[in-house]
């Protein structure tokens, strides 16, 4: 049966879905300051030392780890591993053995009732997560939670990865989360416009809180995430860009008000897909890959359909355009055109302008001031390249910023690397390019060497794509 079930069991949707869990008691050792697998040796301070590290947190527990990774918080319930399945394919390494300090907390909330969060045993939202590794290399990395996610999901995919290159993490889960992520008593957009805030007070916080924990402020400070947190990077770098030295932006999510953006082409894909499905309409096919969607994906269409367009499609409207469905929260679920309050008939060029101004304030203008390296795989299905970042690498040039971005188009790219366990021949993953760019930008901000150029990464066919990239490894762009 076509539902929620699935999508939740995914990424959901690196734009959107999350996983759903419940309660879960705090952190292991969370009353004692170290956790039931570690002891004070495992921290460069004890969490006593330091009372009250992460400033204007309402609430914050310390734990020293002889671990920070998740091959070891995964079991002492320092992280959530619901909050990060899927977003990477089997076989990944990952290192391990980093000790050090965890905190969890939150910082005050701005609903009356912020429920939907419920890790750590907290009914709050505003959740973050702060590492501190003993081997600092005096550095920081600052994520946001992609989807609607919650502050563990980098967990796996960044966290392990550069707490052991010495870089201290932080992570937040946006301040609101889940499914009904648009049911927290703000304006339209008001969530979204919520995640920037967040991502900003975390920042600051966590830079405050370095300095009082290694005795010195972070020398640098990056900031990278997938899909939604991939728009926060593009965002960040645009409207703060003095709090970083640069990021990496995976397959980052395109609000437009004037489009192309979630509602210029998922509502296409709702409408024509069914169709496409049952008879295999050549218009219908024809009217999916004009609205965005790449040749060569339609292998991919089905799931989209059942795991991640309805519900995306359902709950980011309800976000920015609620009247649209009148009293409903959300629509109505995998509906044809006909029915009522439908979003498979939904066009977003005819929507009120009120619909328009609630997307313009939370869209993106490319007028970056800090560098930036963007990902998106040519076959992104979520997140279509041709609606999404060849757009945004039009608008950093047109901004006057050309020279501090760089674009890598991953060949057979997807915006869900999991997919690649069941489609080897069709796919690849792209965290190992997210990698390889973290390290480009580094020599970028950190030694003035200069990133390789924008363009195509091939998938190389005699190697392990699942923990190997190389961007320098460009050919021309095949034509769709």
């Amino acid at each position: 049966m076509r539902g929620w079930s699935v999508a939740c069991a995914a990424l959901l949707c690196g734009v959107v879905l999350a996983v759903l869990v419940a309660g879960a008691p705090g952190p292991a050792g969370a009353d004692e300051g170290v956790d039931n697998g570690g002891d004070s040796s495992s921290c460069r301070k004890m969490p006593r030392q330091v009372p009250n590290l992460v400033p204007r947190a309402e609430v914050q527990d310390g734990d020293c780890l002889k671990d920070l990774t998740t091959a070891h918080t995964k079991d002492t319930r320092h992280t959530q591993e619901d909050d990060w399945r899927g977003l990477n394919a089997q076989g990944t390494n990952n290192p391990t053995g980093v000790p050090g300090l965890q905190v969890d907390g939150y910082f005050p909330d701005e609903r009356t009732t912020p429920t939907t969060n419920t890790y750590n045993g907290w009914v709050h939202d505003s959740q973050f997560v702060v590492r501190f590794p003993n081997d600092w290399n005096g550095k920081l990395v600052i994520t946001g939670a992609p989807g609607v996610r919650r502050q563990y999901a980098n967990d796996f995919i960044i966290s392990d990865w550069v707490l052991a290159r010495g870089y201290a993490f932080a992570s937040t889960d946006k301040g609101n989360g889940g499914v009904e992520f648009y049911d927290d008593e703000s304006e339209p957009g008001g969530s979204v416009l919520e995640w920037h805030r967040r991502v900003e007070q975390l920042t600051k916080a966590t830079k405050a809180a370095v300095k009082k924990y290694y005795g010195e402020a972070p020398e640098r400070t990056y900031i990278t995430g997938i899909s939604n947190g991939g728009y926060l990077t593009r965002y960040a770098l645009e409207n703060t860009p003095a709090l970083y030295d640069g990021g990496v932006d995976w397959e980052g999510t395109l609000f437009r008000a004037g489009g192309p953006n979630l509602f210029t082409y998922l509502p296409v894909a709702l409408r024509n897909y069914p169709e496409y499905e049952a008879t295999g309409s050549q218009e219908a096919h024809d009217a999916m890959i004009k609205a965005g969607f790449e040749p060569g994906s339609e292998f991919l269409w089905d799931e989209h359909y059942t795991t991640y367009w309805d519900l995306t499609q359902r709950i980011y409207r309800e976000e920015f355009d609620p009247e649209y469905d009148g009293a409903l929260k959300a629509g109505v679920p995998f509906c044809q055109e006909g029915t009522p309050n439908c979003d498979a008939s939904y066009v977003y060029d005819e929507r009120p302008g009120e619909v328009k101004d609630a997307v313009r304030n939370v869209s993106l203008t490319g007028d970056i001031g800090k560098p930036l390296l963007t990902l998106h795989g040519t076959l992104d299905a979520l997140l279509p390249i041709r609606t999404d970042s060849d757009v945004y690498s039009q608008l950093v040039k047109q901004a006057g910023h050309g020279n501090i971005h760089r674009y890598y188009v991953i060949d057979e790219g997807n915006h869900v690397d999991s997919y690649y366990d069941n489609n080897r021949n069709k796919l690849r993953p792209i965290l190992p390019c997210h990698r390889d760019a973290f390290k480009a930008l580094e020599g970028f901000v950190q030694r003035r060497v200069a990133p390789p150029d924008s363009g195509f990464v091939p998938k190389p066919r005699n190697e392990d794509v699942v923990n190997h990239c190389s961007i320098e490894d460009t050919a021309p762009r095949p034509e769709p």
